[in-house]
């Protein structure tokens, strides 16, 4: 019996595992091995060797790619994380829970459209002769190059991550004990002090946590670059694409999605770090 209940809890485990196994180890692992092989006639063989760790590493385009790529996706984190604050605090400290729940309703209803959807909408609105530089126009300003541009491209990731960072942050702000924002009054913080020294690091985690899933979706996005940015200069989801119709080279596509794999377990892994270390 005791053996038994021992394993209970593992049992339970074994659908995670399996999927987890299926659906993302065993790529990865395929992926690791394919960037070890050779492509020959348009077909590739698999073998070991490092050509295609040393031609894709040893090139400026890659480099070029990447910090275009991590940049992007920083700033886009940056910025996202900013912006959504402010809504988020009134969500969680000045308003009902009716209506912080209406609220999340209403952040999560952009999901139920496609988001290249969305991007084509984007394309429009921000056309040189579309209808924000035609409202410019009115006030005789612009026309302005939007679309084709980085901000283009950073209004693509907005409306990729923002939602989502407002709702994460909303839930950690709402989690905050009351009681220690009364602590702080009564020991004569005033409202900036309140914030920063007991809010902030009270939902230090939920603010992380929504500052990395930005950074994770905009690193690997590649609609928002190609289709508002104009694949100019390309990032390392582009350069994937691009890798691949050039004579099927797959390896060498591989190579780069290994980098962005581990680019991302590093700021993952740093950022939980980040979130539950105890300050001194």
């Amino acid at each position: 019996m005791a053996k038994r209940d021992a394993t209970y809890p593992y049992v339970w485990r074994l659908p995670l595992l399996i999927w987890q196994g299926l659906f993302f180890v065993g790529p990865l692992l395929l992926m690791v091995a394919m960037s070890f092989w050779l492509v020959r006639n348009y077909r590739m063989e698999p073998d070991f060797v490092l050509n295609n760790w040393d031609r894709m590493l040893s090139r400026g385009f890659f480099w070029d790619a990447y910090f275009v790529t991590f940049w992007r996706a920083t700033l886009a984190a940056t910025l996202a994380s900013l912006i959504a604050f402010p809504a988020s605090f009134a969500l969680a400290f000045r308003t009902s829970d009716t209506v912080r729940r209406w609220a999340v309703f209403f952040l999560i209803v952009p999901f139920f459209t496609s988001y290249l959807v969305r991007i084509y909408a984007w394309q429009v609105l921000l056309a040189g002769s579309g209808p924000l530089n035609a409202i410019l126009g009115f006030f005789g300003l612009g026309p302005y190059t939007m679309l084709n541009s980085g901000f283009g491209v950073m209004v693509g990731y907005m409306t990729l991550v923002l939602p989502l960072v407002v709702i994460l942050q909303t839930f950690s702000l709402a989690a905050v004990d009351r009681s220690l924002i009364e602590a702080a009054r009564n020991l004569g913080a005033n409202p900036r002090e309140t914030l920063f020294r007991v809010i902030v690091p009270a939902a230090k985690v939920g603010l992380i946590i929504g500052f990395v899933f930005a950074f994770i979706l905009t690193f690997g996005d590649f609609v928002s670059p190609f289709y508002l940015g104009g694949s100019n200069p390309p990032t390392l989801s582009i350069l994937i694409v691009d890798t691949t119709k050039s004579g099927q080279q797959w390896p060498r596509a591989a190579v780069v999605a290994v980098m962005m794999i581990v680019t991302l377990f590093v700021a993952a892994f740093g950022a939980v770090a980040a979130a539950y270390r105890r300050r001194a």
